[in-house]
């Protein structure tokens, strides 16, 4: 059986939810958890619930910031035009924006 879960309000988080993605949708999932430094459960809650999502600079954060860049970088690469270039892939260079404005603000309180 598995480890019951109490949430910050100290409740029991005993009912499933699942939903359908496509796989570019599960890609890009993947990618704003990674970069949030949250488990996928409260992250996928806490945009549900349309709470905020506040990422804190940690060695996984900062290998996902790091892997997606070069991932970024790597499609750039390939693109023969600025006209190729998918919503996914500026999603992510969104996400990745995001995150580290996030952080300079955290580290320098601006």
């Amino acid at each position: 059986m598995s480890v019951k879960i109490r949430d910050q309000r100290n409740r029991w988080r005993r009912i499933t939810v699942g939903f359908r993605v496509s796989p570019e949708e599960s890609e890009q999932l993947n990618i704003a958890v990674a970069l949030s430094g949250l488990p996928k459960q409260e992250y996928c809650y806490r945009r549900c619930m349309q709470r905020d999502i506040v990422v804190q600079g940690n060695p996984r954060v900062y290998k996902a910031l790091k892997d997606q860049l070069a991932a970024v970088l790597a499609e750039l690469k390939r693109l023969e035009k600025v006209g190729d270039i998918r919503d996914e892939l500026l999603e992510t260079i969104n996400l990745i924006t995001i995150t580290l404005e996030g952080m300079k603000e955290e580290n320098y309180g601006e």
